[in-house]
């Protein structure tokens, strides 16, 4: 292992400190090993890690990351900046990132750098060690950890106490929230180890403030879309080594635009501590729930590009669009953005032929779609094999419309039941917020009809800010009445994933699951679902959509062969799937009018 010499600021108190020594001793005793041996195996780790920055290396490294990040234009969210910049002399401040690229650790540190805000350190997988770039980086505040640490007791030691005693020092730290890129284009669900870490040492110290703060990076688009599809679809990962960052390095000499940095509302994390404890005293899901809420601020932050809402055009019309055709595509999609006050990236104006032309020639460029010129009218279409790109793309905007998509068919239970339509609605809402809780991030239960009360009065102004009770017939009404509908596009290639990984597990009856198999089973049953035409699309078949299904299924107790009624139980969760994907296309018969 390479190290650092000397010893970095937080290696050389931790290896002074006697409480530290101390819980070393006490890990030998409980695994029957010689202290001193473990003090030196943690010691090692400890050097492993460290990271400082130097003035000196940190010039280099600026220049490299920014020639690094040459195919894009940083645009950064002012509007917290200047806040931060006085938080930042009182607390540790904690960038929890979402994480589209390889190039989202470079996008952070030129975003602090150019706002007077002091650097982080920042956490990444032992996996981008490379050599020589990787000393370089570990000057320059990169800390390297490894992805596996379940069988090293003595390493989880030692990377607590590194984390920790960052802390103390009153460090900047950023990570990404969900441990690793996204293949799909949205938010993956929270990683917790590092923030568990970090909420010990701020329990651990009465004196120490940190602040969670909550930062959505984007892009318009990106080089290594392409392999990470592929990797979903089950190809295989290229291991990061030289010349594999040679060749990214030279994929980004073609320019793709924007990439956007917004911050979300900041969060003072002892003082949340604080108020979830006074809700739950037993501490249970703390830390999850500060990285769920963490999650759903960095969603809010998200911009909607100009990009995601024509590749949600494409995909939603599947075919050849002319430049007016998307134009009418896009419409009701950016009257809905404005009537929610989503933020746009770049305050692009989403009906302006100009832009949305613009970003079709852009997306030709690229080869996500294609264009015709032959004829009277240029049309554009998606390139075969794209569809999973585009839908990345797509799905940097897809939080926005998971209420709405979950409202239409609430209301589509409202207009088959009884005369009391807002019980059948809620009931159905939060049985869709349960059945997707893995997959997406919501508010909490208790605020959830609010965020249904908000998509019901974009749709009827008339119906008042407030739910009340309504009638079967209300319910189709305000269906017929809404523009755009959604949930199609939305929640289908999502709900056919989960009808696929549900099938699969009821044709198993009472048989145990392993997942690699199982997921492998997945994904050949599906490429014979879409050949066969029963899935709507092929991104359905994908691991990044099975993983969370088996998520939930194993939360319902579905997979153990100890289970009761396993059988019983799985069929029944197959056949909520398929009630539900029965009003998706409820809800897709009445769109096209």
């Amino acid at each position: 292992m390479d190290r650092v010499t000397p010893d970095t600021p937080e290696v050389a108190q931790l290896l002074a400190d006697d409480g530290f020594v101390g819980r070393l001793a006490e890990l030998a005793g409980s695994l029957g090993r010689d202290p001193g041996e473990v003090t030196a195996e943690a010691a090692g780790y400890l050097r492993e890690m460290g990271a400082m920055h130097s003035a000196r290396v940190m010039g280099g490294w600026s220049r490299f990351t920014r020639w690094m990040f040459r195919a894009h234009e940083l645009l950064v969210d002012e509007e917290y900046a200047g806040p931060l910049r006085e938080i930042d002399r009182k607390y540790s401040l904690l960038f929890l990132f979402s994480h589209r690229s390889y190039l989202d650790g470079a996008a952070l540190p030129l975003a602090l750098d150019r706002h007077g805000i002091d650097p982080a350190f920042t956490l990444g997988g032992a996996n981008l060690n490379i050599f020589p770039v990787g000393q370089m980086a570990r000057r320059s505040g990169i800390i390297y950890i490894r992805r596996s640490t379940r069988d090293l007791p003595v390493y989880k030691l030692a990377l607590r106490a590194y984390i920790g005693q960052l802390i103390r020092n009153r460090k900047n730290l950023s990570w990404s929230i969900e441990g690793g890129r996204t293949r799909t284009g949205k938010l993956r669900p929270p990683a917790y180890g590092i923030l568990r870490y970090v909420v010990d040492s701020i329990e651990a110290a009465e004196d120490i403030e940190a602040v969670v703060v909550p930062v959505s990076i984007v892009y318009e688009q990106l080089h290594e879309v392409g392999l990470m599809t592929a990797e979903a679809r089950g190809g295989r990962k290229r291991p990061e080594d030289m010349r594999w960052l040679v060749n990214f390095a030279r994929l980004q000499a073609k320019r793709l635009g924007r990439a956007y940095l917004d911050l979300g509302e900041p969060l003072l994390l002892r003082e949340q501590l604080a108020a979830l404890r006074a809700e739950d005293p037993s501490g249970r899901n703390i830390v999850e729930r500060i990285a769920l809420d963490t999650s759903h601020r960095i969603n809010r932050a998200t911009p909607v590009t100009a990009t995601a809402v024509v590749c949600l055009a494409m995909l939603a019309a599947d075919r050849a669009l002319t430049l007016d055709g998307v134009l009418a595509t896009v419409a009701p999609m950016a009257r809905y953005i404005g009537a929610r006050h989503w933020p746009v990236a770049g305050a692009a104006d989403l009906t302006d032929p100009t832009t949305i032309e613009r970003t079709l020639r852009e997306l030709s460029a690229s080869g996500v779609l294609t264009s015709y010129e032959g004829g009277t009218d240029t049309v554009w279409s998606i390139r075969a094999g794209q569809h999973l790109v585009a839908a990345f793309y797509r799905n940097a905007v897809i939080h926005i419309l998971v209420d709405r998509a979950i409202g239409e068919l609430s209301l589509v239970a409202a207009s088959e039941g009884g005369p009391a339509g807002l019980a059948t609605a809620t009931e159905e809402a939060l049985r869709l917020r349960d059945l997707l809780k893995f997959d997406f991030f919501f508010a909490r239960r208790r605020d959830f009809a609010a965020e249904m009360a908000v998509e019901l009065a974009v749709i009827d102004p008339a119906a008042g800010p407030e739910l009340h009770e309504f009638t079967p017939a209300d319910a189709r009404r305000w269906l017929e009445a809404g523009d755009p509908l959604v949930s199609p596009l939305v929640l289908r290639p999502f709900l056919d994933a989960y009808h696929l990984v549900a099938d699969r597990l009821a044709a198993r009856e009472e048989e145990p699951v392993d997942e690699p198999s199982f997921l492998d089973e997945c994904l050949r049953v599906g490429r014979q679902w879409a050949l066969q035409g029963r899935l709507a699309s092929e991104e359905s078949v994908s691991l990044e959509l099975f993983k969370p299904v088996l998520r939930l299924a194993a939360h319902r107790d579905l997979l153990g062969p100890t289970a009761p009624n396993l059988h019983k139980r799985r069929t029944e969760f197959r056949d909520e799937i398929r009630e539900t994907l029965r009003r998706i296309d409820v809800v897709a018969g009445i769109a096209p009018r």
